[in-house]
């Protein structure tokens, strides 16, 4: 009953005011919707800074962690909005099982048998300016070191450390 629901609803979209982007700011990833004529108008003068905290991962590792993916989201959906880039900010804080997502290719390779799926994604946030960082205490707890992750990841002390000091930078905490 809930997929004839969901199928149902997907199919009035368009009737709703909602419509798939098509263009993207970070092409491959981060599909959005347009959303004609919210009631909720979204600020396009003043700076929108995100910090995403990542501390989950899910159990398919050939799949791109969605909770990540969500940063290429929130881009492309603001710059089609009207959102300058430049009043735009991003930061994931990664920690937990999240951090095996971040691995390199060869690291999770040799965990999971197959390149990170999460790899090209990382690269396309990164090359965005979204600032990508692990969590220290994660990291020694579950012995991952500098040389096996993403060449573009961030060393904090702590996942703790992270997110408090980009919430003094007046970074929005988005957990989810």
């Amino acid at each position: 009953m809930k997929h004839i629901i969901l199928t149902y609803s997907i199919a009035f979209l368009p009737v709703l005011g909602f419509s798939q982007n098509k263009k993207q700011f970070i092409s491959e990833f981060g599909k959005t919707y347009e959303v004609s004529k919210p009631d909720f108008k979204t600020d396009l003068q003043h700076e929108l800074k995100a910090v995403f905290d990542v501390g989950r991962s899910f159990p398919d590792s050939t799949k791109v962690n969605p909770l990540i993916h969500t940063a290429a989201r929130y881009l492309n959906m603001h710059i089609k909005t009207g959102v300058s880039f430049d009043k735009l900010s991003v930061a994931l804080v990664i920690h937990g099982a999240a951090a095996n997502d971040i691995l390199n290719d060869i690291k999770y390779k040799n965990i999971y048998g197959i390149d990170n799926p999460n790899t090209p994604l990382i690269t396309a946030l990164s090359e965005k300016g979204v600032q990508i960082i692990l969590c220290g205490q994660t990291a020694a707890h579950r012995n991952i070191s500098r040389q096996d992750i993403h060449p573009e990841i961030k060393l904090a002390l702590s996942a703790m450390t992270a997110l408090v000091q980009l919430q003094n930078e007046n970074y929005r905490l988005i957990n989810f």
